[in-house]
């Protein structure tokens, strides 16, 4: 490649690498900014209840996740059952969940005014004092909604671990007399401790990003410190210094997923990849397994996605209309928007690793894609706090200079909306094109300067055409996630910018959840596309094996 190419592909890389770590590096230096006494005070009261509440969350989740990920993915690789098929695809559903979206429902649902204990009460002829019934709003409960909706992380790569998996071993296990669940423990399992231990890091992950989940159940975790402390008592620097230790979970979390891994490989010792050999499930055995994987996509897609259509049908949102429209088309927009820039920033990053010379552009590239890993919350302080001392400084120098105000033209802006997207999801889509770009022979590329053809040349000619797969299913996906995405959206969006994520949120805020089923129940369809894609990729991720 011509040093030019080299040297421009490697400024790229850099430039958007050095845009993902603005917000890290703006946050980072408010860490010993003095707060006038705010953070002391923070510290004396709520900072122990954010610390114990954050742990209690990343136990359960971690737990109930992951037994029910693995369990489930362990189900319908290697077992027959009745069922089997539909509930390889089906277990995905819940991905397309907010986790905010099930917690509204099944408050609506179990709280002591709604459906289910109203006819308790009614058929036992029981008051408030005559049974005892588990608090939806509560730390456990919030533990079981976002288990409901993360579990599909280890589920999916889980089960790609599984698939991955030489018959040898387990051929080898079954001639030794194990049955299904100590072939699990003893072969599978420590085979596929990467593939689960990277699903439990980004279960792990979203639950430190989540807000709107713990903030509706009264769940005092740092997400709902930063946004407090921001909104309410007007303190950026102590926002910053919550977000810099919510970044220090972030960092525990991935540090224990690499060290699960250690210095050993897992790849098989042979190539036999035929069709798993799967146990014949029958009877109470059979049952069992149909619950297993059944329950969770019951209770985490069908019966709350049945009720926010009943309850859209019944009333829905009054605002159903033109103002509807417009939050429809703010969100769409924006998603968009963001889905294209997170695109082309990908595709820079991953031309420029496999392009450009040296190691620079990699690291590069891996530092950008780690953005996934920052909450909403955490990149939002991080915008936020650059842009407003560029807006107020721009603004002192006019006022100075010409007598006039410029006012805020970042902050609360659309551009700085999408920037948040974009950091927030920049990983999604660079996956995506990665993916690929390491099936383009690098003989391809070799092919193309021999015949002349330049930097963008190739890219246009040999690259684009064949990475367009995989930049649609990058763009969905980065669509979907802001679709969805609430902290960052509730913090940097312009005024009276209203999202599907923020109408919902703010009719549940007023406990009006039979309104907020409309916006809901348009988030959770949209949701539904990618998991079909999903569903439809896992199922040809064995090598040499049609679909089973």
């Amino acid at each position: 490649m011509p040093r030019g190419g080299a040297a421009l592909l490697t400024a790229g890389t850099l430039t958007v690498a050095a845009l993902v770590a603005l917000p890290i590096l703006a946050v980072a230096s408010n860490l010993f900014v003095d707060s006038d006494g705010l953070w002391d005070q923070l510290a004396s009261q709520v900072l122990s209840t954010y610390l114990i509440n954050t742990i209690a969350l990343l136990l359960g989740v971690g737990i109930l996740a992951g037994a029910m990920g693995t369990g489930a993915a362990w189900l319908v690789t290697m077992c027959e059952f009745p069922g089997r098929r539909i509930m390889e695809w089906a277990l995905l559903l819940p991905f397309a969940m907010p986790a905010y979206v099930l917690a509204y429902v099944y408050t609506d649902l179990l709280e002591f005014a709604g459906p289910i204990q109203t006819a308790l009460r009614e058929f036992f002829d029981w008051t408030r004092h005559d049974y005892w019934f588990p608090a939806i709003r509560s730390t456990p409960g919030a533990i079981a909604m976002l288990s409901l909706v993360l579990y599909p992380y280890v589920y999916l790569l889980g089960r790609a671990a599984f698939l991955s998996q030489s018959v040898g071993a387990l051929e080898v296990a079954r001639t030794l007399g194990h049955g299904p669940w100590s072939s699990f423990f003893r072969i599978a399992l420590p085979m596929a401790r990467p593939g689960i231990a990277a699903g439990l890091a980004l279960a792990l992950m979203e639950t430190l990003a989540d807000f709107g989940t713990v903030e509706f159940f009264g769940v005092q975790t740092f997400t709902t410190g930063i946004y407090r402390t921001w909104f309410l008592r007007g303190s950026p620097e102590v926002a910053a210094q919550l977000a810099s230790i919510l970044m220090l979970f972030v960092i525990v979390v991935l540090t224990l997923e690499r060290s699960s891994r250690g210095k050993a490989r897992y790849a098989s010792s042979t190539g036999r990849y035929l069709p798993l050999p799967r146990y014949n499930l029958k009877g109470l055995k059979a049952t069992i397994a149909v619950l297993a994987c059944g329950l969770p996509v019951l209770i985490g897609f069908l019966l709350p996605g049945a009720i926010l259509l009943a309850l859209t049908l019944d009333r829905g949102d009054q605002m159903f209309g033109t103002a509807f429209i417009g939050y429809a088309t703010n969100s769409i927009m924006v998603a968009g928007l963001a889905a294209m820039l997170a695109c082309a920033a990908a595709v820079i990053l991953g031309y420029g690793a496999r392009m450009a010379s040296g190691p620079v552009p990699r690291y590069a590239a891996r530092f950008a894609s780690m953005g996934y890993a920052i909450p909403g919350s955490v990149i939002a302080v991080g915008i936020l706090i650059p842009l407003a001392w560029f807006d107020n400084g721009l603004d002192q120098i006019m006022r100075e200079t010409f007598g006039i105000s410029t006012g805020l033209l970042l902050t609360g802006s659309i551009a700085a909306l999408l920037f948040a997207y974009v950091v927030r999801f920049l990983a999604v889509a660079y996956n995506a094109v990665d993916a690929g770009l390491t099936k383009v022979t690098p003989s391809m590329d070799g092919a193309s300067r021999t015949l002349g053809h330049g930097l963008g040349s190739t890219l246009a000619r040999i690259h684009a055409p064949l990475l367009r797969g995989s930049l649609l299913s990058g763009a969905l996906l980065v669509f979907v996630d802001v679709m969805k995405e609430l902290p960052a959206t509730l913090l940097v969006r312009p005024f009276n910018f209203e999202t599907l994520a923020t109408r919902v949120y703010r009719l549940a805020a007023d406990e009006r959840l039979a309104e907020a089923s409309t916006a809901a129940l348009a988030i959770v369809l949209v949701g539904v596309v990618p998991v079909i894609l999903l569903s439809r990729a896992i199922a040809r991720s064995r090598p040499g094996t049609a679909r089973s």
